[in-house]
């Protein structure tokens, strides 16, 4: 449904209105548009159901006005299906009300009366039923969030009237589990798979069964199951990389790695156990090269690992591979400040010069007051680290202004509605990118030093909140990740997309220079052939920061160790550098052993929207 809808009865009862008036003129198809409007906002309410009977009364059955055509809306879906079961056809209603929870698995679309029938599974033939309750399950987490469970559990309680009125269908029995245990069920998940296996002993029973085992915390069980399942089909490798997953979860990581080298020594490609080893490799050592051989493994196989969240599993809430990383300057902490509704300062001292962009998120943010900067220490941080290159900023004393011009109103738009400080894996930072590749040059520039303001959706209001200065890094990250789309069809070295990136890499020190670097690492995760420029480059300028941090503080260090430990093929000189840094620069440190805050955990659920499916 509309996010902007605030009053969905109130919607659904003006679409119902139009509706009546359309039947008592005799415009049928406007009368059906109204009434799937109706459905959509509202698809329990009783009065929109009379309004689709009397349509229905009138028209034959009024499925000829509900037609499923290619862009079909939902709300026609659901109509048809409510029509379907009212023609004697629930088998087929069924489906489609397991299509439309696909869709949108939190509206209550099976909320009504006749689902909830206990002869209804009479109507229905088993294999029937068992696939309309595989489809629900294909298209819901494993498990549900409790606060998205209650629109499901009609489909539960179809479940449980199936089970009793086809008791000896391993299959249904099988399905039924499934979704039991996706609801928080996982004893009757048991029980239900439990006698689909002594029903229908087969390959996939046992495995229901196994993954019943293994929502209740029964590992020895489930994997005795998966083993079972192993004896129906020993060349069914998913099975090997279930039982792998399972131990893996359970803290037996050396059993599960033995069972993915079986599953690899039949089929050292086989999607699901390649997936599987690199994510367990990865969660023993930490070695990051695992992850970037799935990334590649990925590329190559495309269609074989599109089902797969492993990459994103790994890479969830670590800095730089799945999440921007706050600000850690003294003045973003005033901002910060300001942006809980605390007062405004009368005046600003900073002991130290920092990062123009921090500088003139701070100005921005107090506008009417005084800010003295104490000193400029040396190395001169308003000094790009190498000459030459295209500038950025411009300093008029500790002043910094944007060197280049505003971008585009088009090019702020589209940057406004693809920034975002979550990514499942660089990989995908990258792809999702491919929508910056036809701005143009200066419009990329200048979305780095002139962002626009944050977007009116649920993101941009708590980004407003929260932590307006993640809002400027996020433009300026997705804004590099623009230009490492620019131009690509020139060669790499002495390519334009290289030759700007390493300007602003090596431009005055700023919280661009992370974005810059972090477009670098991501082209070392997609194309092999760079890899060893990205990770030379990267060294020299985390070794370039370490000289610096000699002498003075450098706020984006820590940022920029993290950044050279996500950098594929790096030497192990600077991967120890890297550490080095990190440890010694830590800009978080009493935070960290505190539980997140309101925004950490807001960001945190956003991550978790793509959640690992089974």
């Amino acid at each position: 449904m509309p996010e902007e809808i605030d009053d969905p009865r109130l919607s659904a009862e003006g679409e119902l209105a139009l509706a009546r008036l359309a039947l008592d003129a005799g415009d049928y198809p406007h009368a059906a548009d109204h009434v799937a409007a109706a459905i959509a906002h509202a698809p329990t309410m009783p009065e929109v159901h009379e309004v689709l009977a009397q349509l229905a009364a009138r028209t034959s059955g009024g499925l000829d006005f509900f037609p499923l055509d290619e862009h079909v809306y939902i709300g026609v879906v659901v109509a048809r299906a409510h029509l379907l079961a009212a023609a004697g056809r629930p088998g087929e209603g069924l489906e489609l009300l397991a299509a439309a929870t696909g869709h949108a698995p939190t509206a209550d679309w099976a909320g009504v009366p006749w689902v909830g029938e206990p002869e209804l599974p009479g109507r229905v033939g088993p294999e029937q039923l068992a696939v309309v309750l595989m489809q629900i399950c294909a298209g819901i987490p494993d498990p549900v969030p409790e606060p998205e469970r209650a629109p499901l559990l009609p489909y539960l309680a179809l479940a449980r009237h199936g089970v009793a009125a086809h008791p000896r269908h391993g299959l249904l029995l099988g399905a039924a589990s499934a979704l039991a245990r996706r609801l928080g069920q996982p004893d009757l998940a048991v029980a239900w798979a439990a006698r689909g296996a002594r029903e229908e002993p087969s390959k996939l029973t046992e495995v229901w069964l196994g993954y019943a085992y293994r929502s209740a915390g029964r590992v020895s069980d489930a994997v005795t199951a998966l083993r079972r399942a192993i004896d129906h089909d020993p060349e069914d490798l998913s099975v090997y990389a279930d039982i792998a997953g399972t131990l893996a979860d359970h803290g037996r990581l050396d059993d599960a790695l033995e069972w993915i080298d079986r599953a690899l020594a039949k089929d050292p490609s086989f999607d699901c156990a390649v997936h599987t080893a690199h994510r367990l490799h990865y969660r023993r050592d930490g070695e990051l090269r695992h992850l970037v051989a799935l990334a590649d493994f990925q590329r190559d196989h495309p269609d074989a690992s599109h089902e797969h969240n492993d990459l994103a599993e790994c890479c969830h809430g670590l800095a730089w591979l799945g999440l921007l990383p706050p600000a850690g300057e003294s003045v973003v902490h005033l901002v910060r400040g300001a942006a809980a509704d605390r007062p405004a300062p009368r005046d600003v001292w900073v002991s130290a010069l920092e990062p123009p962009s921090a500088m003139r998120l701070v100005t921005a943010a107090f506008p009417n007051t005084p800010i003295t900067v104490e000193s400029v220490p040396e190395p001169d941080p308003r000094t790009p680290r190498r000459p030459g290159g295209q500038p950025l900023w411009r300093y008029d004393g500790t002043v910094a202004e944007p060197a280049v011009g505003e971008p585009s109103p088009a090019a702020a738009e589209k940057v406004r509605r693809l920034a975002h400080p979550v990514w499942p894996h660089p990989p995908a930072a990258y792809d999702a990118a491919v929508a910056l590749a036809t701005l143009e040059l200066d419009d990329l520039l200048g979305l780095l030093v002139h962002p626009p303001a944050p977007p009116a959706n649920e993101l941009g209001r708590a980004l407003t909140e929260h932590d307006p200065a993640l809002w400027v890094r996020c433009v300026q990250v997705w804004a590099c990740l623009g230009l490492l789309h620019h131009r690509t069809d020139e060669p790499w070295i002495g390519s334009t997309r290289r030759r700007v990136l390493l300007d602003v890499v090596w431009g005055v020190e700023d919280w661009t220079t992370e974005a810059a670097v972090f477009a670098l690492m991501t082209a070392g995760w997609v194309d092999p052939a760079v890899r060893a420029d990205v990770a030379e480059i990267i060294g020299e300028r985390l070794a370039d920061a370490v000289r610096v941090g000699r002498e003075r503080p450098i706020s984006i260090a820590w940022s920029l160790g993290h950044l050279a430990l996500g950098t594929p093929a790096l030497s192990a000189e600077a991967a120890a550098a890297a550490h080095r840094l990190i440890a010694t620069h830590d800009p978080f440190p009493p935070r960290r052993a505190r539980r997140p805050g309101p925004f950490r955990r807001w960001l945190a659920r956003r991550a978790n929207r793509n959640s690992l499916r089974r």
